[in-house]
């Protein structure tokens, strides 16, 4: 029976009858991997927030255990039932429970709903779709909120939160490839203002000036705001956004909360914009890859690309919770 090398999540009792959460790599076979009609040679995974939370034994994320970590995979068809797939077949997956209620893919192998599979771009590759993985994805769908939204670059600067995390970092980068003006928020402006400044950023913000309490209603600057960060931070963001902006919200990274009042809403008619990576869409999730694989400048993406192997996870899973890791983390997970 073949074996492989994945992360493995499991919940521990001590001897006092405390629950933990523990994460480490450990030797499986094909009859770990549970339920699915696709299974697919991995090659790359990425870290992620939520996969951060998970290796740390954060809760939120994890819901069965024990559970294979890692909420994307890019990888080779080995085999299918599901009609849509042939063995190698090269194949993308982001969300759909991978990493929180299904197996995920930090694994050399893995098991899938082949349903919720998109084929990797060609100009893209398997290790560059990984680089972009559920941020940037999440980052494409946000993007195409506001297309949608009716907002163009005339309409005046777009502002990105986080812009120095995964989701932000390809943000940027697409918004400022399709002509908008992009003011980039940001914890750490001193050393990552050059670097957003190469991604296309025009202006940068210290996110100091968003995460206190202000004003329902603040002087009108942005056509729309991308946020990763939600609290104060988004309701700063919508209150000044200009009449009839839009706001796209896909992360809690400062918080869950929204507390604000309806006052930009009714007076400005602004709208916020719910971005669910999760459970989008199969013919969205097309959309938005067909889109990456032509707005998002792949020299870009080289620039905010590490790759670490499979046993690095967990170091780089801390740094991502403590906002120590900028653009994109690809996992070799044969490496």
């Amino acid at each position: 029976m073949t074996t492989f090398r994945a992360w493995w999540v499991s919940k521990e009792t001590d001897a006092s009858g405390t629950a933990m959460q523990t994460a480490s790599v450990r030797e499986l076979r094909d009859s770990d991997l549970g339920a699915g009609d696709t299974l697919i040679s991995v090659q790359y995974s990425s870290i992620n927030y939520k996969d951060g939370l998970a290796l740390c034994g954060r809760p939120g994320v994890v819901r069965s255990w024990p559970l294979i970590p890692g909420i994307d995979l890019a990888g080779t068809v080995e085999a299918s039932d599901s009609g849509a797939w042939s063995p190698g077949d090269r194949v993308v997956l982001t969300g759909a429970g991978l990493g929180e209620s299904s197996h995920g893919g930090l694994s050399q192998r893995a098991r899938v709903d082949g349903s919720a599979l998109v084929r990797v771009p060609d100009a893209l590759g398997p290790l560059r779709t990984a680089a972009i993985g559920t941020a940037g994805f999440t980052a494409m769908l946000s993007v195409l909120a506001v297309e949608r939204h009716g907002v163009s670059p005339a309409d005046g600067p777009v502002l990105v939160t986080g812009a120095a995390g995964g989701v932000g970092s390809v943000a940027v980068a697409v918004l400022s490839r399709l002509g908008f003006e992009v003011v980039a928020s940001t914890g750490r402006a001193d050393s990552e203002g050059e670097y957003l400044s190469a991604l296309g950023a025009s202006q940068i913000l210290d996110r100091a000036a968003l995460l206190e309490p202000g004003k329902p209603m603040q002087s009108q600057r942005y056509a729309a705001v991308v946020d990763s960060v939600g609290s104060h931070t988004l309701v700063n963001a919508i209150a000044q956004l200009k009449d009839g902006g839009v706001a796209t919200a896909c992360g809690l990274a400062q918080g869950s909360d929204l507390p604000g009042t309806v006052l930009p809403f009714i007076l400005r008619g602004v709208s916020l914009a719910g971005i669910n990576s999760v459970y989008a869409p199969l013919p969205l999730r097309q959309e938005a890859w067909a889109r990456l694989e032509r707005d998002l400048d792949l020299d870009l993406l080289d620039g905010m690309t590490e790759v670490i192997p499979l046993a690095a996870a967990k170091d780089s899973a801390e740094r991502i919770l403590a906002g120590g890791i900028r653009g994109r983390t690809v996992v070799d997970v044969n490496a």
